[in-house]
């Protein structure tokens, strides 16, 4: 293993800089530190009231005292140098207040996601030899609870949010979080500033475990220098200003994604985040934009897509002039983007005309009329969603990056040039293109200063990850244009070869069948080591409080049944009755149409089954930031794929 890389907490690697590299190694806190000393007054964090609902300032000189408070908090609690502080939270002003504490008091910090399971939960903290757990309610605190016997590391949980257990008391190392506020700390002030001296830029600060989508997810260690060096190069990359930015934390902070997006790089342009409530993604996530009114907003393609089911349903219900006047601004929003793409003059009065009467109101009401950045990753986008938000002047640019990555890689232009590039890698990182095709196409593979440490405690899976001439595997096939612009075509683990020995990207084929049926939410592709392609077919329905799929189909499913001269309101009545041949006969002809667009006869579709209910985090076939869990549904739904093959 070479000095670029480690699997060890307590060791250091060397900082891959280039020749032209002028982008000195900062620490997180000396970060901190720099940022709350330039704009000490400027609000750093906002947050709700529970009881009152009005917005509360938190200013960058407070937010470095309460980091700096509960960093000798954790000391004191028993974070050893190189120890780990877990977060099992929803997004808050306490999950940032922990991060950056662990990593000022010379820690490591780990997120889980809410979602997690018991048993997620104990491979992570038994992984990580977690010395401190934040938790922020009685159903996270029971989750601990009931693994603490098997976790010999682990010193003290704290529980953020009441109401509290009767078992949450100091005497069993369970303690709440204002009683950290109010805990004298001058007795390891002397500890506090030898872990600060000891602190430097190319050790690990954060783990971030995988998704786990084909095994069992492995933690990438991150270093101080992969975190503010890859938060430098997105402010770099989208120009923002200092103390002008404005962002909404809701995505899950175990991600890597969110981390950078929404805490690293308002910490590096002293930017301003709004946190939002636990019921962001089943609706109020809105009710914040409005107050928030971002200029950047982070969100996985489902997001966008829920935004643009919410607003399809809006539209449907006004009244023929609204409908009319709406189609007529978005076509020629569109028309106009399209132009500039194929670098046509612009100046169209009818496009300025759309954009005063009818566009700035609809992203007026989105809270949207400041918002310049409009980025999508985790998975990818259909081009169909990307085309609907152009005709809204809202152009959503896509960011590609790995938790192996910390994050962004490259980011899409807002100057699109095409709705299927992924753009440019950001400042200081490269691409190359592995043992291309005729083509030119072959596995992705980068380098910079963003590439991670390794896998903890994962010699032989850090090793497999580089190729000899030290650059990171990606795991994704696509290509480079003349321009550097980079596109993704598949992934090598996700690849079907079929029992003919063709090889098939199933995202392309499953975006293509979702884009002829706007009732499909999933369309699964089956079929490797077979002898033809099948799919398995999902439609929109509600989603409840913890987002499981729902027996009610949403508003976009009971328009195409109506459309049908159906009347279901429920998917088990759909399926009771059949399923009903109608619906049958309309998902055929939507697949029947993508198979016009194969390439080969091998990459048609033959046959199709609808599931009982959608896929969702809850139910086991997605991961915490949406990804398909191909593994998971063909091994759930193996007799129903049976049956395609007998």
């Amino acid at each position: 293993m070479n000095d670029y890389r480690s699997t060890e907490l307590h060791k250091t690697v060397k900082i891959p800089r280039s020749e032209n590299d002028k982008v000195e190694p900062i620490t997180v806190p000396a970060l901190m530190k720099r940022t709350a000393e330039n704009y000490p007054n400027h609000d750093a964090l906002m947050y709700q009231d529970e009881v009152t609902k009005e917005w509360i300032g938190i200013s960058y000189r407070e937010y470095r005292e309460r980091v700096e408070k509960i960093a000798k908090v954790f000391i004191k609690l028993g974070l050893e140098r190189h120890g780990v502080v877990a977060v099992l939270a929803f997004n808050s002003v306490e999950w940032f207040v922990s991060e950056l504490a662990a990593i000022d008091a010379g820690g490591i910090m780990c997120g889980i996601y809410p979602t997690s399971s018991v048993e997620s939960c104990l491979y992570i903290l038994k992984s990580s030899r977690a010395n401190i757990v934040v938790v922020d309610d009685a159903k996270q605190m029971e989750k601990i609870q009931s693994i603490r016997d098997q976790l010999p590391h682990l010193k003290a949980v704290v529980q953020t949010l009441p109401p509290y257990g009767q078992n949450v008391t100091k005497q069993h190392g369970y303690y709440r979080w204002s009683e950290l506020e109010s805990m004298t700390t001058e007795d390891v002030d002397e500890k506090y500033m030898k872990r600060q001296s000891q602190i430097v830029a190319n050790e690990c600060c954060a783990l971030i475990f995988t998704s786990g989508t084909v095994d069992m997810p492995k933690g990438a260690m991150l270093s101080h220098d992969n975190l503010t060096y890859t938060a430098y190069a997105v402010c770099f990359r989208l120009e923002l200003k200092k103390t002008k930015e404005r962002f909404v934390s809701y995505l899950p902070l175990s991600h890597i994604a969110a981390q950078i997006v929404e805490l690293f790089v308002p910490l590096s342009c002293a930017g301003t985040v709004y946190f939002a409530d636990k019921n962001a993604m089943k609706g109020t996530l809105m009710n914040t934009l409005l107050c928030a009114k971002p200029t950047l907003l982070l969100g996985v393609p489902r997001v966008y897509e829920k935004i643009q089911e919410k607003m399809i349903a809006v539209g449907a219900q006004s009244g023929a002039l609204k409908q009319m006047i709406g189609a007529w601004a978005k076509r020629v929003t569109l028309n106009h983007h399209v132009n500039r793409m194929s670098g046509l003059q612009l100046g169209s009065i009818q496009f300025k005309l759309a954009e005063k009467l009818v566009i700035s109101k609809v992203k007026q009401a989105l809270g949207f009329e400041h918002c310049k950045y409009f980025l999508s990753g985790a998975a990818p986008m259909t081009p169909e969603t990307k085309i609907y938000f152009m005709s809204l002047d809202i152009k959503i640019m896509d960011a590609f990056g790995l938790s192996e990555t910390t994050g962004p890689h490259c980011m899409c232009p807002e100057d699109f040039i095409s709705f299927n590039t992924i753009g440019k890698a950001l400042i200081g990182m490269s691409t190359k293109i592995s043992e291309p095709d005729e083509k030119g196409h072959g596995e992705m593979c980068v380098k910079g200063r963003h590439v991670f440490m390794g896998y903890l405690n994962e010699i032989e899976k850090t090793e497999d990850a580089f190729d000899k001439d030290g650059w990171f595997k990606t795991g994704d096939v696509g290509y480079m244009d003349e321009d550097e612009n980079i596109y993704i075509t598949s992934r090598i683990k996700e690849l079907i070869i079929t029992a003919g020995g063709e090889n098939i990207p199933p995202v392309l084929i499953e975006n293509i069948i979702k884009s002829e049926c706007p009732a499909i939410s999933n369309a699964f592709l089956v079929g490797d080591k077979k002898k033809f392609l099948t799919v398995l077919v999902t439609l929109k329905t509600e989603l409840d409080g913890v987002g499981s799929p729902l027996d009610e189909l949403t508003a976009e499913s009971l328009a195409w049944l109506q459309r049908l001269d159906l009347k279901y309101s429920k998917l088990s009545e759909v399926l009771a009755a059949g399923p009903d041949p109608k619906v049958m006969q309309s998902i055929q002809e939507a697949i029947n149409r993508a198979n016009d667009s194969a390439v080969s006869k091998a990459q048609r579709v033959q046959k199709f089954a609808i599931l009982p209910h959608d896929f969702s985090v809850p139910t086991g076939e997605l991961g915490p930031t949406m990804k398909l869990k191909r593994n998971v549904v063909t091994e759930k739904y193996a007799e129903v794929i049976d049956q395609f093959y007998k």
